[in-house]
């Protein structure tokens, strides 16, 4: 008798491959026999590919030709529960299968054997001469801290040849070491005494305690003001969750909020967690996955990605600021991170903690539904207090042209100044200026590849579409009309900002945050700490200062427009607009000094400015909620988003007006269908861009209609489809 899910060998099995098929394709299994979810390395063509035995074969095709699996990798299979999630998330998103299987198998190396490898640290002594490839390779070492590299992945972060590595060992700058492959994380101890809690802190972690000793599947959204203390709060579950030996994932929106969480994770459990990112080495990535698979990495902080690391025993998921848009995969797999997040824990058996002082009204929603419980942290913690917040009106501000900073805000800055606190400027555009205008033709400068205007990014003498990523010289002449020295910049982003403030304030110390600023992910972590210990005096950011960071001497924001995210015809600006205002306010103030939030706005009177300022969260959210369900929209309906491209503009419009026309598969659930319609940015990297929006009624069977209704689509050449369920964005 075999094993259940057991394959003996020569059984027909289907397995799985990462490459893009329609279908699991049939092998023999090989010799010693295989289980369900195995990974396999299988003959595809000439090649050999990686693979999971997702189950017994179809035997449809001629047996004679089946070929055997090459070999059984040295990794625990893929659990069921695993497939399962992969399984239900194609299903909720559509997306094929492979394209999941690539999703849940990043990491390199996946077959190769345990070994010892040559790694590479930092050494302690300096170099005899210094040259710029010899530089490279120490700051890589030095920005990311203790992480070792192979001599491969040193050299191509450093940009340099592996001989400069080698000469830097050999004049101990740099450590070769023998080490061996994935290594087990240091052991979490979760018996070590966190922080003090207050009596609301204490009570909201012991009711999450309660819900992780159940052992069963639930979703808390833990609402908490900024600087309540929400991550204390759910490292006592985390806590928790390993006193009972399963393990965590923590998800944090941006990789630069990882440095001041690790730190706080290492203070509460003795040791540091798998931090898994964009960031990390590939060598890095390997450890991780395969030590989250045997149970050598307790606790994993990281990226949306992490989502998809095959887990022995998960047992908690924590969703840190679960209403930001980077939660949303927007290319690839269109998929977002909280709400599968949630399908994996309803699968698992296990616990979800959505954080977040300004939540997402989907979450909203289901908390007042009861589908989810809530938590509320209402007070600051310690001597904080929330910041005093008021509107600019900037009609009646003397303000000269080309100028942004109001006297009023300014009057602000210094006397922080004086005080020797910070400040801190948002604006919500990256580079120097967002748009460049001739002014003898009145031309615009655009991208050659796509339908928007190219932003100025003056500190790198270019200009870059934040679109398709193309950059080109500043020119010096009109492209249009050929005249010379007419172009001008015309609005301000980050970067004209802080050289506003830099000739307001010619004596402070400025510091601008902007993805885009920084070489790697590391290097805006370090600035981040280096702000945060008081090095800088007026701090400007973008989006990227709104996620979670504490700056205990900032005690000023200044929001320069205010007004800026109420503007289009996105269903979410209002909702987008109040958590991003009250998110970038609450960075003000989190110490023991009372902080201040000044809005720049020209419509103080809109009720989204009138939302800010009052904090009547429950009366926005009520207002909000009211209108979408009038309208049927999410999260009271249900949408999708039917992307259309190619290069042939005309092609692209008859395939978007076939399927309009041809719509009776979602006419039989009560759907409507609007469009074809050229994407607000109609054309990026060369192909034109044509959307279709699809709305139902929240309970309609909307993926099986829409998968009825694309199923006759061929795509010829150069198209492409893409379905985007529960569209966050409409570009």
């Amino acid at each position: 008798m075999s094993e259940p899910g057991f394959f003996e060998e020569g059984a027909l099995v289907g397995v799985l491959t990462t490459q893009p098929l329609d279908r699991a394709l049939d092998y023999r299994a090989p010799e010693g026999g295989c289980f369900a979810g195995a990974f396999v390395e299988v003959p595809l063509g000439p090649r050999r590919v990686l693979g999971v035995v997702w189950g017994p074969g179809r035997g449809d095709f001629d047996l004679s030709k089946i070929r055997a699996v090459s070999r059984v990798l040295d990794t625990p299979p893929m659990r069921e529960e695993m497939r399962d999630f992969l399984r239900r998330a194609a299903d909720y998103t559509l997306t094929p299968m492979p394209a999941m299987l690539r999703l849940a198998t990043r990491a390199p190396g996946l077959g190769d054997p345990p070994s010892m490898r040559k790694v590479y640290r930092l050494g302690s002594a300096e170099p005899d001469r210094m040259t710029d490839a010899r530089t490279r390779v120490l700051e890589v070492l030095r920005d990311y801290g203790g992480l070792s590299f192979t001599l491969g992945e040193l050299a191509e972060m450093a940009g340099v040849t592996t001989s400069v590595v080698k000469g830097l060992v050999k004049q101990g700058a740099v450590r070769e070491e023998d080490s061996p492959r994935d290594l087990p994380f240091p052991v979490l101890d979760p018996a070590l005494p966190g922080k003090a809690l207050t009596g609301d802190q204490e009570a909201a972690a012991e009711q999450l305690r309660g819900a992780i000793r159940t052992g069963r599947y639930g979703t808390t959204l833990l609402k908490g003001v900024t600087g309540s203390g929400k991550t204390e709060v759910y490292l006592e579950a985390v806590a928790e969750t390993l006193k009972q030996g399963r393990q965590a994932l923590v998800l944090l929106p941006e990789i630069a909020l990882t440095a001041e969480f690790l730190t706080r994770v290492e203070a509460r459990f003795g040791a540091r967690p798998a931090e898994w990112h964009s960031g990390a080495t590939m060598t890095e990535r390997r450890r991780i996955w395969k030590m989250v698979g045997e149970g050598g990495a307790q606790l994993v902080v990281g990226a949306r990605s992490a989502l998809f690391l095959p887990f022995r025993d998960l047992g908690l998921i924590i969703v840190d600021e679960e209403h930001d848009t980077s939660y949303k995969q927007e290319d690839g797999v269109l998929y977002n991170a909280r709400d599968m997040a949630v399908l994996r824990a309803s699968i698992l058996g296990a616990q979800v903690v959505l954080a977040s002082a300004t939540p997402s009204l989907e979450s909203w929603a289901n908390a007042e539904a009861g589908k989810y419980a809530r938590i509320d942290l209402t007070a600051r913690f310690g001597a904080a207090v929330l910041p005093d917040m008021r509107a600019v009106d900037m009609r009646a501000e003397d303000l000269l042209p080309g100028h942004w900073i109001s006297p009023t805000l300014r009057k602000g800055m210094a006397e922080r100044l004086e005080r020797g606190e910070q400040s801190l400027l948002f604006i919500n555009r990256r580079g120097y200026a967002p748009v460049t205008l001739c002014r003898a033709c009145g031309q615009q400068i655009g991208c050659d590849h796509c339908d928007a205007r190219m932003v100025e990014h003056r500190f790198l003498k270019r200009l870059m579409c934040h679109q398709c990523g193309e950059t080109k010289p500043i020119p010096t002449e009109c492209p249009a009309c050929g005249v010379e020295g007419k172009l001008a910049p015309v609005g301000p982003g980050i970067e004209r900002l802080a050289e506003e403030a830099a000739a307001l304030f010619p004596e402070a110390r400025i510091a601008a945050l902007s993805s885009d600023m920084f070489g790697s992910a590391r290097a805006l972590k370090a600035e981040i700490e280096k702000i945060a210990t008081g090095e800088a005096d007026i701090i400007l950011g973008t989006q990227l200062v709104a996620k979670g960071h504490n700056f205990p001497l900032l005690t000023l924001v200044g929001v320069i427009d205010a007004d800026l995210g109420l503007q289009g015809s996105d269903l979410r600006a209002a909702e987008r607009t109040f958590q991003l205002m009250r998110q970038v306010a609450g960075r003000a103030g989190r110490s023991e000094r009372r902080g201040e939030a000044l809005l720049q706005t020209y419509q103080p009177e809109h009720p989204v400015i009138h939302a800010i300022l009052s904090g009547d969260e429950a009366g926005f959210w009520g207002a909000e909620a009211r209108a979408r369900e009038a309208a049927g929209v999410p999260p009271y309906g249900r949408m999708a988003g039917i992307i259309l491209s190619g290069p042939d503009v005309a092609q692209v419009f008859d395939l978007g007006n076939w399927l309009a026309r041809n719509d009776a598969a979602l006419r039989r659930i009560g759907a409507q269908v609007f469009g074809p319609a050229p994407a607000p940015i109609a054309r990026v990297r060369g192909r034109h861009r044509v959307r279709l929006l699809v709305k139902a009624a929240k309970g309609a069977p909307l993926q099986d209609a829409l998968t009825r209704w694309i199923a006759p689509v061929r795509l010829k050449g150069e198209l492409r489809l893409a379905v985007d369920i529960d569209p966050q964005t409409f570009y």
